[in-house]
């Protein structure tokens, strides 16, 4: 079930920009994560992961979510098919698995929230606040959204067996037709 063209385009344009708005959600995050870590303004902190906190609930999930099912949109209604070439399933799987992560990772996001939103923080909470795990989860959700990224541009080659057969099955199709044209012409 192939889309129209116009169809198509706009598909992989809510695809493209619910993408790149993920990776700018995720650097978005990584600058609240280091400034959570590193300021000595215990109000600096607090806002950063409150901020963190909204931006994961309001911005992260449903740009990931709507990621997921533009990707599945346009895969299912194109030629690339979503399990005919090795790149599109690599896709497929940074993407549920990033997904995955993130939505466990919210409990995290909750429970500093949690703790930053208490008033008078005191020094032992400021120093639980000052967890270099945002960071490091933000900065490995870069790396892998950006290795999604290239294999959309670069479309490596490489057919599962799968998209070789219907490759195969459309070939030999489109020379049946050639051959019944000619013997009939």
């Amino acid at each position: 079930m192939m889309m129209s063209p116009r169809l198509r385009k706009f598909a992989l344009t809510l695809h493209i920009t619910s993408s790149v708005g993920w990776i700018g959600a995720v650097a978005s995050s990584l600058v609240l994560s280091l400034a959570g870590l590193m300021s000595q303004d215990a109000e600096v902190v607090r806002g950063a992961y409150l901020t963190l906190e909204l931006v994961a609930r309001f911005l992260l999930i449903p740009l990931s979510f709507a990621s997921l099912l533009t990707g599945l949109t346009q895969s299912l209604g194109s030629k690339w098919g979503l399990f005919r070439h090795y790149w599109v399933i690599f896709k497929l799987l940074i993407n549920l698995v990033a997904t995955g992560i993130l939505l466990s990772y919210t409990q995290t996001f909750n429970h500093l929230a949690a703790i930053a939103s208490n008033r008078a923080l005191s020094d032992a909470e400021i120093l639980a606040l000052r967890s270099s795990s945002p960071v490091l989860h933000a900065s490995a959700a870069i790396v892998v959204l950006l290795v999604a990224t290239v294999l959309s541009v670069y479309k490596p080659q490489g057919m599962t067996r799968y998209g070789q057969r219907k490759q195969n099955e459309k070939r030999n199709k489109r020379t049946q037709k050639n051959s019944a044209l000619a013997q009939s012409g």
